[in-house]
């Protein structure tokens, strides 16, 4: 008999976890595929840690328990930083991958030595980025910078609403370092939500770096674990996409319309 295609939860605050499920889904195009925004508990950036942990915690229970999903993807910064350690002590059988700031390819990438990371506010203050830098960037000068503007841009924009041009380009000018003969080569999009808004980015970018998006590591990560358990991917039987919000409120036309173009079932 064929195995039953594996069941793939992408979870995040909001909308930006799409950019993870995006790369996930062409890794594993015959898995069961399942997105949660938890819009109704969104944005995450100004919940306290334990507040914080708290939601998570208690969506991720309702989601388990209505789903039975085979892994879990944390398609957020701010979630995972806090509240990966309570999901894999409350469900030691699940496997779950989180997101964290792709510092170390960024160093790796850059030649001026000037790298910038672009993040929410919480995600910047959290003692686990600054780990990140001095384990993998000690020889790089890092600008660390939280946005609290860009994730609400991008919800907007996805929903079909008009975003304002000048006040992304205001939320991605301290990126940009020049130094003596130098200047910031390498950007960290630290939050999923923002490479929703890279081609607003890179247009209004003073000079040209790379992004780097850790939504292809973090689907490969995925697949990682699923091959462990499932083997690679095949073809299989699997629904259609399905995308739950749990503030219960249908998408905007156009949010519903992307949805529709990412393979999502209507309902």
């Amino acid at each position: 008999m064929t195995p039953p295609a594996p069941k793939i939860l992408v979870f995040d605050s909001g909308l930006g976890g799409l950019t993870v499920f995006t790369e996930v889904a062409k890794l594993r195009p015959h898995a069961a595929l399942l997105y949660c925004a938890d819009d109704a508990g969104f944005p995450y950036g100004p919940l306290s840690e334990t507040a914080l942990v708290a939601r998570v915690m208690e969506v991720m229970e309702k989601l388990v328990a209505e789903l039975a999903p085979d892994l879990v993807v944390i398609a957020c910064n701010t979630a995972s930083t806090r509240a990966l350690p309570p999901l894999r002590a409350r469900w030691p059988q699940l496997p779950f991958v989180g997101t964290v700031p792709a510092i170390k390819p960024a160093a790796e990438h850059s030649h001026s030595r000037l790298v910038s990371v672009l993040a929410t506010p919480g995600t910047v203050a959290r003692d686990y980025t600054r780990a990140l830098i001095a384990s993998f960037a000690d020889d790089c000068a890092v600008t660390l910078v939280g946005s609290t503007r860009l994730a609400p841009l991008a919800e907007d924009f996805m929903r079909g609403a008009a975003v304002s041009e000048a006040e992304i380009a205001r939320e991605i000018a301290p990126c940009f370092v020049t130094r003596d003969e130098a200047r910031t080569d390498v950007v960290v999009l630290a939050c999923t939500h923002y490479p929703l808004l890279l081609d607003f980015f890179r247009r209004l970018a003073p000079w040209p770096v790379e992004w780097i998006d850790p939504a292809p590591a973090i689907a490969r990560q995925a697949d990682r674990l699923l091959v462990e358990r499932f083997g690679p991917d095949r073809e299989a039987t699997a629904p259609a996409p399905r995308a739950i919000f749990t503030s219960g409120a249908r998408p905007e036309p156009a949010l519903a319309a992307a949805l529709t173009r990412m393979g999502f079932s209507p309902d």
